[in-house]
């Protein structure tokens, strides 16, 4: 019978390295690319493209970079910390740690108001019915990203970003009858993080995670600062086809996404998170049991995110099962626990993420030929 031989070290390295140098050449209205993957004794690192907002610099495997939605995982891990300590329950309603005058309208669904249903886990898995302020329809146009694109000067605060949706949008359901995802949700979360801790959610970051981990390259942008400081200018934005890495805008994110970090710095905090010492185990069991689709292919928990690539196809089916996050910039943070393997990519462009999941897929695909799924 005949045995495929399983790819080299020497051999994977070669393909990687061939598959995404077409992949940059070929993609427009992106500037970089950046990989990083460890597995099995395995390491891969891949950096290409320049930094067109900082006189056209080399990009370096290591070069900081905005990660959007995986952020949510942080701010997850946050809310986890806090419950460990018994200073909330992931059961407690949001109206007990918010004023009212923060809630109103935001869960007004067929002239009912239910916030005082709403729960701190409703919103971390994206079942309080609450709209998205980032990508949901608005009643007064534009909506979100056409209106940064239009003022990349514009300033957002949290409660800005809280006030567009209870202007502009409507409820999507009760709380806990679906599934819609919410970055107007998490912005509340940090607002719960900050009242429960009375520190800033920045604080809370570098006290509780970005510290601890020594995650020296690490910030939330605009409000703090890395360790290693002066921070390095970040990889190009692409939102849209406009490169905004340098706009007041980009304040839009916070909670929901703003940190700022490294491709080292994601695989410490990853590999925290799996080897025990970044959460309890009920914390970890909790984000990761994954009750909703989010997409063909993605199911969602309590800011994790699986990938289940029999979704995206069926002749993916087999393969296994990676955790984390992605955003809309084309950004990546997943790992297979249970083989060791952490993943992160950064293509930093929204017109890239059929791309990166197509080479998240290549990613997989390769490990397999090395025999790392068994």
């Amino acid at each position: 019978m005949f045995v495929r031989k399983s790819w080299s070290h020497e051999v994977a390295t070669k393909h990687f390295d061939s598959y995404f140098a077409k992949l940059l050449k070929s993609s427009r209205h992106q500037t970089g690319l950046q990989v990083w993957i460890e597995s099995h004794g395995f390491t891969y690192r891949y950096a290409a493209g320049r930094i067109s907002a900082s006189n056209g610099a080399a990009i370096r495997p290591n070069q900081p970079f905005h990660t959007a939605s995986i952020g949510k995982v942080f701010t997850a891990v946050l809310l986890m910390k806090l419950a460990e300590s018994g200073k909330l329950s992931l059961d407690s309603p949001v109206e007990t740690l918010l004023p009212p005058s923060e809630l109103e309208n935001l869960f007004v669904y067929r002239d009912v108001d239910y916030a005082h249903q709403v729960t701190i886990k409703q919103l971390l898995g994206h079942t309080s019915g609450l709209a998205d302020y980032f990508e949901d329809p608005v009643i007064h146009k534009p909506m979100f990203i056409q209106r940064i694109l239009a003022n990349p000067q514009g300033w957002w605060t949290p409660e800005t970003l809280i006030a567009f949706t209870r202007e502009n949008q409507g409820s999507f359901g009760t709380p806990a009858s679906r599934f819609h995802y919410s970055d107007t949700g998490y912005i509340l979360l940090g607002r719960i993080i900050e009242r429960v801790t009375g520190k800033s959610f920045s604080d809370n970051l570098h006290d509780e995670i970005f510290s601890p981990l020594r995650m020296n390259d690490s910030y939330l942008m605009f409000y703090s600062q890395p360790k290693h400081t002066p921070a390095e200018p970040i990889q190009d934005i692409w939102l849209n086809k406009v490169e905004i890495s340098r706009m007041p805008c980009l304040s839009c994110d916070w909670a929901g996404g703003g940190i700022v970090t490294t491709p080292q710095d994601l695989l410490l905090f990853q590999k925290a998170l799996w080897n025990g010492t970044g959460l309890e185990a009920s914390s970890l069991q909790a984000m990761t049991t994954f009750t909703h689709q989010f997409r063909n292919g993605i199911h969602y928990g309590l800011g994790m995110m699986e990938l289940q690539f029999e979704g995206f196809f069926f002749l993916l089916r087999g393969l296994p099962r990676l955790q984390g996050h992605s955003g809309i910039l084309g950004t990546h943070m997943f790992s297979h626990p249970e083989t060791e393997t952490h993943i992160v990519m950064n293509f930093g462009s929204s017109t890239a993420i059929v791309r990166s999941y197509k080479a998240l897929i290549e990613v997989v695909m390769t490990l397999k030929r090395m025999q790392v799924w068994g």
